[in-house]
């Protein structure tokens, strides 16, 4: 991977104007005398360049890690490495052919970068990420498949930020551990207190969305939280730090209020503040069964042929193989209850 910061404005990527950007550029960001890249100011077009190249790092080695080996950029041998744009003039970002680029949020005044937002740039390498293990498809997929690659890179860039301890920390000791309420863990590209790109955390079924590709990933992003959350309170239950069994529901949000969750959680998490680092653990222990459980799925699909319940179907068979084995019943329920099998 290298980052390129060009001198004159870009115009974002298109076919067929593709990498390697052939203009004048700045000077790359460089590290300090200790290797690191900490001693760049906040503020500067380095630091935005070196944050964008550290969000991609991190997220491909948490993806690898779950894989178990290397995972290839899909458009090799044509380049060998991937090209960073930190920064353009335009309120989008995409990845695509050798290629990941962000523009700027303007809406609320001052551009906002894209480049400093974790998720959206952990949303576009997550597109990479998928084609590299998947493949990328030769002919016109399901329409089902464009869902699922939204729903997916939007669900990688939650479970690559469940791996920061300070987001951990953040997270647990606003809710004391309920994460059954609305807090940040539910949020997806927030820019703002107000302003949300997208929710994890509802009811959508498959019934109740649209063709629109990003209204059609809400029912699969919402059957991944909710595998995520039930898993994570089933660890809880089984150590004794909560006295609620998700798995004596159908559907917790159907079945109980928001206030009765609250008044039941509260209850038994009430001592939690003092077991902060229990309920840590089980967080990344779920955070891991299912970013594991996900990205092994990937190996079972075909692009060309991929569609909600193969793809729910292939999430089943990698936990039953897997780690998350004990838990392939609580995969099926929620993919079931929204309509997706």
């Amino acid at each position: 991977m290298y980052v390129i910061d060009p001198l004159a404005e870009k115009q974002p990527y298109q076919f067929p104007y593709l990498p390697p950007y052939a203009g004048a550029r700045r000077p790359p960001a460089t590290a300090g005398p200790d290797g690191h890249f900490d001693n760049i100011p906040i503020g500067t077009p380095e630091f935005e360049a070196a944050h964008a190249y550290a969000c991609v790092r991190r997220v491909l080695d948490i993806c690898e890690s779950y894989l178990g080996r290397e995972i290839p950029w899909f458009f090799e041998p044509t380049y060998e490495r991937l090209e960073i744009v930190p920064r353009l003039r335009w309120d989008n970002a995409q990845s695509g052919y050798g290629f990941l680029e962000m523009g700027e949020d303007a809406a609320r005044g001052e551009p906002q970068p894209f480049a400093l937002n974790f998720d959206a740039v952990a949303h576009e390498i997550g597109h990479l990420i998928i084609f590299g293990v998947m493949g990328a498809p030769r002919f016109d997929p399901p329409h089902e498949y464009y869902g699922y690659h939204e729903a997916v890179a939007d669900f990688i860039g939650l479970i690559g930020l469940l791996h920061f301890d300070t987001a951990l920390d953040l997270l647990l000791r606003r809710t004391r551990g309920n994460l059954l309420i609305a807090n940040e863990l539910d949020r997806f590209g927030e820019l703002s207190d107000e302003k949300q790109v997208r929710l994890f955390s509802h009811s959508l079924r498959m019934s109740d969305v649209s063709a629109e590709v990003h209204d059609l990933s809400k029912p699969f992003a919402g059957a991944l939280f909710d595998i995520l959350i039930e898993i994570y309170q089933v660890l809880l239950f089984e150590r004794g730090l909560s006295d609620l069994d998700p798995r004596e529901f159908r559907d917790l949000r159907s079945e109980l209020s928001e206030e009765e969750l609250e008044q039941q959680l509260s209850a038994s998490l009430s001592g939690n503040e003092s077991r902060h680092f229990a309920l840590k653990s089980a967080l990344e222990e779920a955070r891991d069964l299912v970013g594991e459980t996900l990205v092994r799925s990937w190996e079972e699909l075909d692009p060309e042929s991929l569609d909600y319940s193969w793809a729910a179907e292939a999430m089943i068979v990698a936990a039953e193989n897997g780690r998350c084995s004990r838990f392939a019943g609580s995969i099926i329920d929620n993919f079931a209850w929204r309509g997706i099998l």
